[in-house]
């Protein structure tokens, strides 16, 4: 009997975002020294170009291709939850990447500090500190210690974008 279709494929989440850039394979060894992605796959075109790559970070997939002529770089937005907020934003500033905002508490109970690679990708590193309930996080909202910190972050996004 054959074996089942698996509409998501192992290995993949229901999302999988892309990053078109002009130095794919800069940005693959980036990815290994800041967050030990993982190479799972790499074409090559013709012309030497990358034209498909697939890195994993933690349970995630990341795929990336260098721009074909006429295509503008599109940088990534990426999220990524970590173990160590502080000790993972360090490493991937040791490998080249620009602190966009410095390790910030939110009221939702989250460490948040942000980076952009040298490729123009800017990731938002975070780390669940503290389970905060929906009526905790609406008090919250009202405190100006959290509407600070929410500021600064907001704040810095343009910074992020370049």
């Amino acid at each position: 009997m054959p074996a089942a279709i698996k509409p998501i494929p192992d290995g993949y989440t229901s999302v999988t975002p892309w990053i078109i850039g002009e130095d794919t394979a800069g940005l693959m060894e980036f990815l290994k020294v800041a967050f030990d992605a993982e190479e799972e796959g790499l074409i090559n075109g013709p012309d030497g170009r990358i034209s498909h790559a697939e890195m994993r970070i933690g349970n995630a997939m990341v795929m990336m291709f260098d721009a074909p002529e006429g295509w503008p770089p599109t940088p990534g937005f990426l999220r990524l939850y970590v173990e160590d907020v502080e000790a993972t934003l360090q490493r991937a500033v040791r490998a080249g990447a620009e602190v966009v905002t410095r390790v910030t508490l939110l009221g939702f109970g989250d460490k948040v500090g942000r980076v952009r690679d040298p490729f123009g990708n800017a990731y938002w590193i975070q780390q669940r500190v503290e389970n905060v309930s929906g009526e905790e996080m609406l008090r919250r909202w009202d405190n100006p210690k959290w509407q600070d910190a929410m500021a600064y972050l907001q704040g810095a996004l343009a910074k992020a974008v370049r």
